[in-house]
């Protein structure tokens, strides 16, 4: 997951200086950080400047991200993670279910790297699935076509299949 986060911070920062989009950057561990502040300047200062390590409870990350969302359907919501979850699966798979069901566009990069090939939790990443979540890996080169398609109110499954990278 290491390409994935420091593609996903770069991809971030980027987002996060387009005036049209309001971005916000969560990293995580066992411990949620918000980046968000730190996202509008300088990528790799802002992820020396974070320690993580040790873990993954992407539910509790999750959780937090949920107090961002004010339009549902005005909201796209990108989790990049190999869905090894620590903590409390059924509970992500809730809680992705309901967002997916108030209209936000969801998916999930299993990866985001070079090769785009995700080593990933397959039973997770199926649940998810059949709640309208997309769950593939992809290539930095790929992901802006994933986004503007995304933006644009294409089908995400469509997309996906698209721009996935075939493991």
């Amino acid at each position: 997951m290491a390409d994935s986060v420091a593609y996903g911070a770069v991809c971030g920062s980027i987002f996060a200086n387009l005036p049209a989009l309001d971005t916000h950057v969560v990293a995580f561990d066992t411990e949620v950080v918000d980046l968000t502040e730190k996202c509008g300047n300088d990528p790799v200062n802002m992820l020396f400047g974070v320690q993580l390590g040790g873990g993954t409870d992407i539910n509790k990350s999750v959780g937090y991200c949920e107090q961002f969302i004010s339009e549902p359907k005005r909201t796209l919501f990108i989790l990049i993670t190999d869905l090894f979850e620590g903590g409390n699966q059924a509970q992500l798979v809730r809680r992705l279910g309901e967002m997916a069901a108030s209209g936000v566009r969801a998916i999930c990069l299993l990866a985001l790297s070079d090769s785009g090939v995700p080593s990933d939790d397959e039973s997770l990443a199926r649940k998810l699935a059949i709640l309208g979540i997309p769950c593939f890996g992809c290539t930095p080169q790929r992901l802006p076509e994933l986004l503007e398609g995304a933006l644009r109110g294409a089908d995400l499954k469509a997309l996906a299949s698209r721009v996935a990278t075939a493991k």
